[in-house]
């Protein structure tokens, strides 16, 4: 057996240094201090951006950071957030490190006992929601069993939160605030974030001032420096601020002095692309889907289309070309030419025609997207991260891209893969623990300190490849953690399902496959006053349909949007030991079934696109 020091390992190592005395706020105070005039954020008014600069966002952070001393927050308190992604989220996340509180986010689409869980577990002082029906979900969290009993207050950003806030904190003295930002280090706790597990509740992610703070400068100063030296450079922010991908990019943008926008409705991503004209863009897989799929709707039908196409397969041959020996050959850059005029340039300016550099993290790219968007001029670095490591524990590099991977560890970070292939990561990005979870925190250890991501790869030199996954958490296109049996279980309760397997790795939207249980066709229909049908003649039955939409509607009303089943197929035959689907105690062979359907499920979700499309 193979020693832990033979196994295959890579290693970025220390390059820069933070004072262990400062935070998160202290990049903030930097900015104000060396260039207040600098523009840090861009706030959408009345239809048009409007610059924060820096000694703006300073001023704002203290007021609120006032108001929250006024309302009772001590250090380590937990602030609950519960909106879209606003410039109004950003300030209060500030506002809680200036004054050493802890903001946790709740997914603005959560369910009221998920909010429940979260509000309880990380003893929630005070939440601030985007808006009346957020705050209502609250309410309704707070009337279940057990109830919110820390909960002391919610306040609304549709209903004035902020000035009511600030209002709040008008007696507090600026001593009293400054003096609770600089007692902040590093070590601070910084956020609790809930992920999916497989079975159980949701366990408490803690990230402290050092994971994001250290990170983000390593990265800004060491791996992405590109980003922020662009002339006009600045950023577009689509993805859920509950989502720890988008709480570093919000620390990595303020780590290098990039102005960055929100985009609350990732419906009018396309559209916000083309006027905020961003330099360099940091997003989930989802998005560059619909740049691509908004790009091919535009270009319509007949000789458009098929142009579409054509420079579409350029454009990916042209970015393969680049990583041969010789390169391009000429027929290849003469055709290429010739199409980024004609089609490529206008995919370029429906990303506001100033992209350079991307992100993509939080689910696989995929080869083909990498390329064709290097092809149309615009290289995604796809990255590799989970909660537990803050985000990016790999990424690739602008001078040193390798698409089909996810990079080289992040500084200060060491990835090595497992005997069984699983891939384990140490250093800088690594979560302290699982909040109030001691038993799941020795768990995701090994001895000598690695996390165990449940993911597994291989390693390409220092490039990291993932090559599946260890778990059975799906991991939607949007970067959504999705755990399967918390939907299958229940629907497996309707008197016609047999058996449910849920998928939805890599794509837009959850679906699940489900098999009928023929013994109980008979007497299900007639309780329903039918004349009974054969499984082959009820798989096509309007009315089981809606009936199993009924129980999946009911199913649903648990989960968040982002991992609610929103279609299903029924299958041919239901699993059985002999047809090698289920094991002799009777569970589903997961990956069996997936591997076997995998084109039944592939033309399923081209025809969902293709309806979505139309």
């Amino acid at each position: 057996m193979a020693s832990e020091s033979d196994r295959p390992t890579a290693e970025t190592k220390q390059q820069i240094e933070l004072d262990a005395s400062s935070s998160i706020t202290s990049l903030l105070l930097q900015h104000a201090e060396r260039t207040p005039a600098k523009t840090l954020y861009r706030e959408k008014v009345d239809g048009r951006w409007v610059d924060r600069s820096a000694v703006w966002t300073l001023e704002r952070v203290e007021e609120i950071g006032k108001g929250l001393i006024a309302s009772g927050v001590e250090h380590g308190d937990s602030v609950a957030i519960m909106a879209r992604t606003t410039l109004e989220w950003t300030l209060v996340d500030l506002a809680c490190w200036y004054v050493g509180a802890v903001p946790v986010p709740i997914y603005e689409s959560s369910a009221a006992a998920q909010a429940q869980w979260i509000v309880n577990d990380a003893r929630v002082t005070i939440a601030f929601t985007e808006s009346a029906e957020n705050a209502a979900v609250l309410a309704e969290a707070t009337e279940l069993e057990g109830g919110t009993p820390t909960l002391r207050e919610v306040l609304s950003f549709d209903s004035g939160a902020l000035d009511t806030i600030v209002a709040r904190g008008t007696g507090v003295e600026d001593i009293e605030v400054r003096e609770r930002q600089s007692a902040v280090s590093l070590a601070d706790l910084a956020t609790i974030i809930y992920t999916s597990g497989t079975t159980g509740r949701p366990k408490g992610v803690e990230l402290t001032h050092e994971n994001f703070a250290v990170l983000a400068v390593e990265a800004i100063t060491n791996v992405l420096s590109a980003f922020a030296t662009q002339e006009g450079a600045c950023t577009l922010l689509f993805i859920p601020l509950a989502h720890v991908f988008a709480r570093f990019v919000e620390v990595l943008m303020l780590a290098g002095g990039v102005p960055m926008g929100h985009a609350p409705d990732p419906k009018q991503a396309v559209a916000d692309l083309a006027v905020f004209r961003p330099t360099v863009l940091l997003s989930v897989p989802r998005i560059w889907e619909k740049v691509y799929n908004s790009a091919e709707q535009k270009a319509g039908t007949g000789i458009k289309h098929r142009l579409f196409t054509a420079a579409s397969a350029a454009a990916e041959q042209y970015s393969r070309a680049l990583d041969t020996p010789s390169g391009p050959g000429a027929g290849l850059r003469l055709r290429y030419r010739l199409l980024d005029r004609l089609v490529l340039s206008k995919i370029r300016a429906l990303m506001g025609g100033r992209l350079t550099y991307a992100v993509s993290g939080g689910a696989p790219l995929g080869e083909r997207l990498g390329h064709f968007y290097r092809g149309v001029g615009v290289t995604v670095l796809e990255g590799y991260g989970l909660t537990e490591t803050t985000a990016p524990l790999a990424v690739n590099r602008p001078e040193s891209i390798r698409i089909g991977t996810v990079g080289p560890p992040m500084p200060r970070t060491e990835v090595r893969i497992a005997e069984d292939g699983e891939i384990e990561v140490r250093g800088l990005p690594v979560f302290r623990g699982y909040h109030d979870n001691p038993e799941a925190t020795e768990e995701a250890f090994t001895s000598d300190g690695f996390f165990r991501t449940g993911d597994l790869g291989s390693l390409d030199g220092r490039h990291l490849r993932i090559t599946g996954r260890k778990k059975e958490i799906i991991v939607t296109a949007g970067g959504k953690n999705v755990a399967p049996a918390l939907l299958e279980d229940p629907l497996r309760a309707h008197p016609i399902v047999s058996q449910c397997v849920v998928v939805g790795d890599r794509q837009p939207f959850i679906a699940a496959l489900i098999t009928l249980d023929e013994e109980m066709l008979p007497g299900w229909y007639a309780t329903h006053g039918r004349e009974a049908l054969s499984p082959a003649e009820a798989r096509t039955d309007p009315f089981v349909a809606e009936q199993l939409n009924a129980a999946i509607a009911t199913v649903n009303r648990g989960f968040s949007r982002a991992e609610q089943i929103r279609d299903f197929v029924i299958l041919p035959e239901d699993f059985t030991e002999e047809n090698g689907y289920l094991t002799p105690s009777i569970k589903v062979k997961r990956d069996k079934v997936i591997e076997d359907y995998a084109e039944l499920i592939a033309t399923f979700y081209d025809e969902a696109r293709a309806r979505r499309d139309a």
